[in-house]
């Protein structure tokens, strides 16, 4: 049988907390504005992926080996850290060069994109928490399959319109526009702001 009760608190805190600006969001915005809705909606499709498996973990009841296992934890939060350090450098350093060239192979770019979302999201140890939160104010103690597939799909489909939806705007031919007249500043903005994103993470 399924609780439906546990799945609409899982969507009323989830959907909350998904549209508070972070990593993923940054991240998803840039890549819409700076190439192309494709290889957006495929950096989407690694954010949503690694969504699911937090979930699953939380659901699973697996955040307990962070708790276990304290180190586990330190390791994901430090290379966390440093990856978003990175991805913002990244970004810092090439601020202002000439605006992206579409590439020729879209199959190897949309890769590409949805290993980024991937790699952002995974980075991120506080997404852990934030889904260990959210499920274990929401679970029952014994979760049935049925409420199992009904929470994930709840991630799912909430994960997907809202990422989906802010790559659809920024990839938007005035979007996209703005974005190329100011690209040198936006691209500094957004390195600065994942940047922040993981020192903040590593110092605390």
């Amino acid at each position: 049988m399924i609780d439906w009760a546990a799945i609409a608190t899982v969507f009323s805190v989830y959907a909350v907390g998904v549209v508070i600006p972070g990593p993923n969001f940054v991240a998803v915005a840039h890549k819409a504005a700076s190439t192309s809705h494709r290889e957006a909606l495929a950096m989407v499709g690694g954010v949503v992926v690694v969504n699911l498996f937090w979930a699953s973990c939380a659901i699973l009841g697996i955040g307990i080996v962070f708790a276990t296992f304290p180190w586990i934890a330190l390791a994901v939060k430090v290379t966390g850290a440093a990856y978003l350090i990175w991805f913002g450098g990244r970004l810092l350093v090439k601020a202002g060069s000439a605006g992206t060239a579409v590439m020729q192979q879209e199959k190897s770019s949309c890769l590409q994109s949805f290993r980024a979302g991937f790699a952002t999201n995974i980075a991120n140890p506080k997404s852990m928490a934030f889904y260990a939160a959210v499920f274990a104010s929401a679970a029952p103690k014994h979760v049935s399959l049925p409420t199992f597939i009904g929470m994930i799909a709840t991630v799912a489909v909430v994960a997907s319109l809202w990422y989906g939806f802010v790559a659809v705007v920024f990839a938007t031919p005035s979007v996209a526009a703005r974005y190329r007249r100011g690209k040198a500043w936006i691209d500094r903005i957004c390195g600065s702001v994942i940047v922040a994103l993981g020192i903040r993470q590593l110092v605390r």
